[in-house]
């Protein structure tokens, strides 16, 4: 207006009242020096009126000015508006609400001053505005009028670092994490967190995290050691999101500063540490505790065998090289061997957090897979703690290696063994310690040690099974009775082993299994089953210092006759039967006994006894004859046929002949018998036993001889035998 409208448009949301010059339309303002002057004041009474516009709200934004006019004079306008205003306060500041309880904090804010958080929250914003009061409210990263003021732009990533050394109540920085959630991790790694001894931290990697169940021990220490603990008033679920971990025992344990001072335990000078680093008896007390309260299993964290504990002389060692006083393995071992720990210390924490830390309770195990069979790799690895996967721990053990390499052809690869589980320190028993240590061993879960086989895998592919390390070595050593337990025999065992073995006092032990894996034998069944078993007893029934009675080799050679030939290597000397006396035989000269209408021609005949049913198996197995082969039984006296009573048939069965030849003198090849079964399946009898003998043995019914024998002598007591046979 000039006094009157012109056609002058003017895109800024105000109404302008001025004496401009107009041209000589009178519609348009004359350009020229007083315009000029008009226009840079008419820009300053705009920002003047932005300035105190209240209340300073997010709507003044909307009058700020596009930088296009709609025409020359609203262009220069614009330009001389969009110059004052970065310099005006007129912004709403995001901590406007504070500012009832601090009149320090500003009521507006310049452009050039405010700064926009991009990719926060409301909540983030309203939490950063208390320590950041140059930011504007949420929502504004988009106002195109923010741009044209040149207001800066803050990253939160920027933003969170700026928090670096505030010094903040922890309740203040618990309200931030909440108004975090959600946002993307790297955005806030450098998040600060307060901790409990009043510092912060840059960035939650690493701190530990108070919980309900976090682990008790005492923040000073858990600080001297390195430890970022944060305040228990900060702590926020979205630092555990952020790398952060709940202060449990056991991640309080496993942190590289607690595991850095214990494998420093040891040196003189504390590993380098400062002077507020703990000493070694408030370490050992700190890691007791965590262990104790983690409730840790020996082997779970094997660099625990590093720390330094007190011995029983008050010296420090390595709790991997103590053992616990009164405990099992102290009991069994050899006096000197390991020092015990202080018998206070023991007292105060008990057996379960000093044995978690490596001390030894109990023997201790080795538990390792794919360890490649080489004996001159299996040496102890060198480190600050025995590792519970070293199998180079275990005594003697590239001589097993060798042992069981020697059981497989050569190979440019050697074999694998899939998993070794063994005991260790078997050599420091003492000698006279044996039976309470083997009892030991026998339990759960020393006793798989012994039993389970180890599984090898061969370079073609193929798999076998060995004796397990710790089976190997205890049979090797005078472990039982002062004597090997290999080629001995429990007391008490299958009597068929009576006189092949010596005997060997193996009270307590009723696990066969166990017996078994030591060597110790305790059944034929048993000892035949073992690789290398049939082999073991026919070796020790050639050795004629070794007393055998005829029964007891009857029974044997049944056994051994039910073996795969394939098993069995065949012996050069067998223990047989010659005249009624045991004896040791040339393999080649023996002979199955088959047929007992044969006896009278093996006078001076070594005789393998076995069942009958079995005797063409034992011949096959040891490649000998058969009686029925070495002698032909031809009869050569004449008799008189005879029908078979019926109960005799009733009594032996459908196999029974329905005849047989009665002699007066039954003479074959040359010589007296009392019967002969001939190869045609005639029977030929001399006497009535004879008779009764060989219905028995042509029927299959050999052990119902002498009833047949009665039946013959007296026909009158068929009812008295067939009730009797109610108890068969």
């Amino acid at each position: 207006h000039a006094p009157t409208p012109s056609d002058e448009a003017l895109g800024v949301p105000a109404l302008l009242i001025a004496s401009f010059p107009l041209d000589t339309t009178r519609r348009h303002a004359a350009p020229g020096p007083l315009t000029d002057f008009l226009v840079q004041r008419a820009a300053d009474a705009y920002a003047g009126l932005l300035a105190d516009w209240r209340p300073v709200a997010e709507g003044v934004i909307d009058l700020v000015p596009g930088p296009l006019g709609k025409g020359e004079l609203d262009g220069a306008l614009r330009q001389a508006i969009l110059q004052r205003l970065p310099r005006t306060s007129f912004l709403p500041p995001a901590a406007a609400a504070l500012r009832a309880h601090d009149t320090d904090l500003p009521e507006s804010l310049r452009p050039r001053d405010a700064e926009v958080a991009e990719g926060a929250g409301a909540d983030t914003v309203r939490v950063l505005a208390e320590v950041l009061p140059t930011l504007l409210p949420a929502g504004l990263e988009r106002r195109v009028e923010l741009r044209t003021l040149g207001v800066a732009r803050l990253p939160l990533t920027e933003a969170i670092d700026r928090l670096a050394g505030l010094e903040k109540e922890p309740g203040w920085w618990r309200r931030l994490y909440d108004s975090l959630a959600g946002v993307d991790p790297d955005r806030l790694s450098g998040l600060p967190v307060p901790l409990t001894d009043g510092r912060t931290t840059i960035g939650p990697r690493q701190v530990l995290l108070p919980t309900p169940d976090a682990a008790p021990a005492d923040p000073g220490v858990l600080a001297r050691l390195g430890l970022k603990v944060a305040h228990p008033d900060a702590a926020h679920p979205v630092l555990e999101k952020l790398g952060a971990l709940p202060a449990t025992p056991r991640a309080v344990l496993t942190t590289p500063q607690v595991r850095a001072a214990v494998t420093a335990s040891l040196d003189e000078d504390g590993g380098g540490w400062d002077e507020d680093t703990p000493d070694a008896e408030e370490l050992a007390d700190t890691v007791l505790a965590l262990v104790r309260d983690a409730g840790l299993e020996p082997g779970d964290e094997p660099w625990l065998g590093a720390l330094a504990l007190p011995d029983e002389d008050g010296e420090l060692a390595p709790a991997g090289e103590l053992v616990y006083p009164g405990g099992p393995f102290a009991q069994v071992m050899r006096e000197g061997e390991l020092a015990a720990v202080d018998r206070e210390l023991a007292e105060k924490w008990g057996e379960q957090p000093l044995a978690a830390c490596g001390v030894l309770v109990d023997f201790a195990l080795v538990r390792a897979t794919d360890v490649v069979l080489d004996p001159d790799e299996l040496e102890p690895r060198e480190g600050d703690f025995p590792e519970p996967d070293d199998p180079g721990l275990l005594d003697a053990v590239d001589v097993w290696c060798e042992d069981v390499l020697d059981r497989f052809p050569d190979t440019p690869v050697p074999p694998v063994a899939t998993e070794i589980v063994a005991v260790r320190d078997l050599d420091l028993v003492d000698d006279d310690q044996w039976p309470r240590a083997l009892t030991l061993l026998a339990r759960p879960p020393l006793r798989d040690a012994l039993i389970q086989p180890v599984r090898i895998l061969l370079p073609d592919g193929t798999h076998e099974v060995v004796r397990p390390y710790t089976a190997w070595w205890l049979r090797g050593n005078p472990v039982l009775g002062g004597r090997r337990p290999a080629g001995l025999r429990a007391a008490g065992s299958d009597p068929l082993l009576r006189g092949l073995y010596d005997e060997a006092d193996a009270t307590g032990f009723d696990d066969e299994q166990v017996l078994r894996a030591l060597g110790v034998r305790t059944s034929v069944a048993a000892l035949l089953d073992e690789p290398g078993g049939a082999a073991e007893l026919l070796d020790r029934l050639a050795d004629p210092e070794r007393r055998v009675g005829p029964a007891q080799l009857h029974a044997l050679y049944g056994a051994l006759a039910e073996l795969d030939p394939e098993q069995v290597t065949l012996p050069d000397e067998l223990r047989a039967v010659v005249d009624g006396r045991v004896e040791v035989v040339d393999a080649s000269d023996a002979v199955v006994c088959d047929s007992p209408d044969l006896l009278p021609f093996t006078s001076g005949v070594p005789l393998l006894p076995v069942r009958p049913s079995l005797a063409a198996e034992l011949a096959e197995l040891f490649q000998v004859r058969r009686l029925s082969e070495s002698v032909t039984g031809e009869v050569d006296s004449e008799g008189t046929e005879h029908d078979v009573p019926e109960p005799v048939r009733v009594l032996l069965g459908p196999r029974t002949p329905g005849t047989y030849v009665e002699h007066e003198e039954l003479v074959v090849d040359g010589t007296e018998l009392d019967w002969r079964l001939t190869s045609d399946g005639v029977l030929h009898a001399a006497t009535l036993e004879g008779v009764a003998a060989g219905l028995a043995w042509a029927s299959g019914q050999w052990p119902r001889r002498f009833e047949v024998a009665a039946l013959l002598e007296d026909p009158t007591r068929t009812e008295e035998l067939a009730r009797d046979r109610w108890f068969d």
